[in-house]
């Protein structure tokens, strides 16, 4: 006698039947996933050549979309099998640090793309693809605002720190010290500020009698 429960069961089981797993429909599948991923690969060397590039950062982008759609199409294929592979999954840590955030979304972009495919809605990777690309060189052309910078300055002794300030504050607003390193030889003071005239701050600082010199560097906002 077929109860709602063995009813159901039996429907859910063949919901997850490998029957219609074909090599065509495999291959298609991959063919898709290969094709987006090869864009994703172009988009990011476009995207990253004037900063710093990775090329098997790259290669992995095209690796994971191309293993993540495999993996969608074998869950889909054996209850058991996703069973499995969920667990499998859950247990693993990836430990590489993403410094850029940029190259975080690329990383989604590329497991999505696998996921996306690997369920067959191919035309929703296509469109999120071109969507992701016109977003992402459109915001590229929004122009930035003046980033921060380290301001190094050697001088004689402590005494020489009001000095110093005021000549910054004439150039820059709201200079916030950063570092103090006092030592018999003299004074290093580390001063993040905002300028657009870094040129004519550094001469009236080596100007001052009691400088020895000044150094400007780039500012990411990481503390080493």
């Amino acid at each position: 006698m077929n109860t709602f429960s063995n009813i159901f069961k039996k429907s859910f089981l063949e919901g997850f039947s490998g029957s219609d797993i074909t090599t065509a429909r495999i291959l298609v599948t991959l063919a898709v996933t290969c094709a987006l991923a090869l864009y994703i690969f172009i988009v990011y060397y476009v995207a990253t050549k004037k900063t710093f590039y990775s090329k098997t950062f790259n290669i992995a982008l095209f690796m994971i979309a191309v293993i993540t759609a495999s993996i969608i199409l074998a869950m889909q294929s054996n209850l058991v099998i996703s069973l499995g592979m969920v667990g499998a999954l859950s247990i693993v840590r990836f430990r590489t640090a993403i410094k850029d955030p940029m190259d975080l979304i690329f990383l989604f972009w590329s497991i999505s793309i696998g996921i996306i495919c690997g369920a067959e809605m191919y035309k929703i990777g296509i469109i999120t693809s071109l969507v992701l690309t016109i977003g992402l060189f459109l915001l590229e052309l929004t122009p930035a605002g003046k980033a921060s910078v380290l301001l190094v300055v050697n001088a004689k002794d402590a005494q020489a720190e009001a000095e110093i300030m005021q000549i910054v504050g004439q150039y820059a607003k709201r200079p916030a010290v950063k570092s103090r390193n006092l030592s018999k030889d003299g004074m290093d003071l580390i001063i993040e500020i905002k300028t657009a005239q870094e040129n004519k701050l550094l001469s009236e600082l080596l100007a001052a009698q009691n400088v020895y010199g000044a150094s400007l560097m780039a500012h990411d906002g990481e503390i080493m």
